[in-house]
């Protein structure tokens, strides 16, 4: 430190600076613990994907009766449907440690020997977006995964040599939302591949009510099933709206969350009764507005709403596919009969 520069001494902060100081450490606090605390820790606790939890209950207390590490385990489904709270799951029901990451963390080599240094028998490395690994760090970890070790080289020109690191066997968890990215050795290298379904709103009721236990919330059956219904069949959309709807509730002082005060709330946020948000609206009425409905590019699509083409492949169409509003065609993206009702509009004569 330089002679004469003060040190930051947090005694010496005035009182209103030391008190927002403390408001801010606090409420950053807060919101890490309610985000760790709504994820379920066991299989027992997960709601819904009923089909795969039987699944990995199965395979986990194989490996556990065998005491070998669980077989490389890749997910796949759209964004929010559960595929990290999963693999803390997994880690947490094998009684081992966990390593998160994700693909575009990991930039070269070195970034994967760090990941992987210091892990132990059985030990679950998680990396999520795992289609972003770049193709040089991909190709490494088929040895990682298949044989329990990588080479790197080590040097440059003439004095470059490969350095051999051992591993223990560990189970690799992988999540992605585009499988198809992924080649086919990689795939291949997992042996328990799952795709995770958009939930019923059953279940997400059910995700409400607790996440409203959680937060101290009285909620009734029919508010948990009015927040359900509008979640896109998504967890993390559901416990993003009951946040926001119990802004609402304690702003009107509401005893508790009914469905009156969601259908308030979340017409003010403007998501309708069938989940669809405000960038939903403004694709689906772009391209009977410009294209008459489509067909149409993705590309073109993006190009008029102001959004990455991605981000609509990844998180919008997925759900507008799924409730039958949007159409794949070979010639473009297409506005579907369903979808002229519930905008409430007609749908023009073919010509």
């Amino acid at each position: 430190m330089e002679e004469n520069q003060p040190e930051f001494n947090y005694w010496d902060t005035p009182q209103n600076e030391t008190d927002e100081l403390l408001r801010e450490v606090a409420v950053n606090a807060s919101e890490q613990e309610d985000e760790f605390s709504l994820r379920p820790r066991r299989l027992s606790e997960y709601i819904g994907q009923e089909a795969l939890k039987d699944e990995l209950s199965v395979y986990i207390a194989a490996a556990k009766q065998r005491q070998e590490a669980l077989d490389h385990v890749l997910l796949f489904g759209p964004p929010g449907l559960g595929k990290t709270t999963l693999a803390m799951i997994i880690a947490n029901e094998m009684g081992v440690h966990l390593k998160t990451t994700s693909g575009p963390a990991i930039e070269k080599s070195g970034d994967l020997v760090a990941l992987l240094n210091g892990i132990e028998p059985g030990d679950v490395v998680f990396i999520d977006e795992i289609h972003r690994l770049p193709t040089s760090i991909e190709e490494m970890l088929y040895s990682a995964m298949e044989d329990f070790f990588v080479d790197i080289m080590v040097g440059q020109g003439p004095t470059a040599r490969a350095v051999h690191f051992p591993l223990p066997p560990f189970t690799l968890v992988g999540a992605t939302t585009r499988p198809g990215m992924l080649s086919k050795p990689m795939r291949d290298r997992f042996g328990i591949i799952n795709s995770l379904r958009y939930y019923q709103p059953e279940e997400l009721q059910e995700i409400v009510k607790r996440t409203a236990d959680i937060f101290e919330t009285p909620i009734t059956p029919e508010g948990a099933y009015a927040i359900a219904s509008r979640s896109r069949g998504t967890p993390r959309i559901a416990n993003r709206l009951l946040k926001r709807v119990r802004d609402f509730a304690q702003v009107a002082g509401k005893p508790a969350i009914d469905a009156a005060i969601v259908e308030m709330a979340l017409t003010k946020l403007r998501v309708d009764e069938r989940g669809l948000d405000e960038i939903d609206h403004k694709l689906l009425q772009t391209m009977i507005d410009y294209y008459e409905g489509g067909p149409v590019g993705l590309n073109t699509i993006a190009a008029n709403i102001g959004e990455e083409a991605e981000t609509l492949e990844s998180m919008v169409e997925p759900y507008l596919l799924q409730i039958g509003f949007l159409q794949r065609t070979p010639r473009g993206r297409q506005v579907t009969p369903a979808a002229y009702q519930h905008l409430g509009m007609s749908q023009p004569e073919p010509k």
